[in-house]
């Protein structure tokens, strides 16, 4: 049987609760550092971070690395059936997006998008990689593999648009069917670092697999998600 808590852990959980559930720690501020807070409850340091790693796995607040403790935002919701690009999604629930592109390139394809994009042996696909905020914060890191077939000249492009509303500007291809798989997973050094979390920190993993209008599969999409900042939702008819 697992131990249940201490009692001090669960009392700090259970404040920290309360006044970010009753908005006297509003959504995006920065807690006092972990010093001061300590002081505040009267514990250790040890003790305390129990509690705040305990309200982290909740999605109630965050840690940024040389940054601190933040009250989390409100998740984003992911519809996986409304056919939407990231910006679109954000901007509908009221809040402000923004990416990042942190490279560009033409490169070997690896086996496992050879497989997802039924490439023969030693392709070559499009890799984009960016980093995706919500008011400021940093919340998704993404790779994009691209056949190249269908994409002449992107490289050249503005690729921290919207790539959904690039493909039907640029090459008249529009999304046809969506296949996601969604896993929990530890965050890999390259996201991790984008988000400024530890590497090995919770993340969600969600693989798009995307063909076009005329069923051909034209790219795919690796996204490492915070888990404190998405929900996933399908509602089908």
């Amino acid at each position: 049987m697992q131990a249940l808590p201490p009692r001090a852990v669960t009392a700090i959980c259970h404040a920290l609760q309360e006044q970010i559930e009753h908005g006297l720690l509003a959504p995006g501020c920065k807690l006092p550092a972990e010093r001061k807070l300590s002081e505040v409850f009267d514990t250790t340091r040890i003790t305390l971070r129990e509690a705040l790693v305990q309200l982290e796995a909740r999605g109630l607040i965050y840690r940024e690395e040389r940054r601190g403790w933040f009250v989390a935002p409100e998740r984003l919701t992911y519809d996986l059936i409304e056919r939407s690009h990231f910006h679109a999604m954000v901007q509908a629930q009221g809040r402000e997006a923004s990416t990042e592109l942190l490279s560009a390139r033409l490169q070997p394809a690896t086996a496992a998008v050879c497989a997802r994009l039924q490439l023969p042996p030693l392709s070559s696909v499009i890799q984009i990689c960016r980093l995706r905020r919500i008011n400021g914060r940093a919340v998704l890191y993404a790779e994009h593999y691209l056949n190249p077939e269908y994409f002449a000249g992107i490289l050249d492009c503005d690729l921290s648009q919207s790539l959904t509303e690039l493909y039907e500007r640029h090459y008249g291809i529009h999304y046809g069917r969506v296949r996601f798989e969604i896993l929990p997973t530890a965050l890999p050094v390259a996201a991790a670092q984008a988000l400024k979390v530890s590497a090995g920190s919770p993340g969600l993993h969600i693989t798009r697999v995307n063909s076009d209008q005329h069923g051909r599969l034209i790219d795919c999409d690796l996204e490492y998600w915070r888990h404190d900042a998405v929900r996933i939702r399908a509602e089908a008819g």
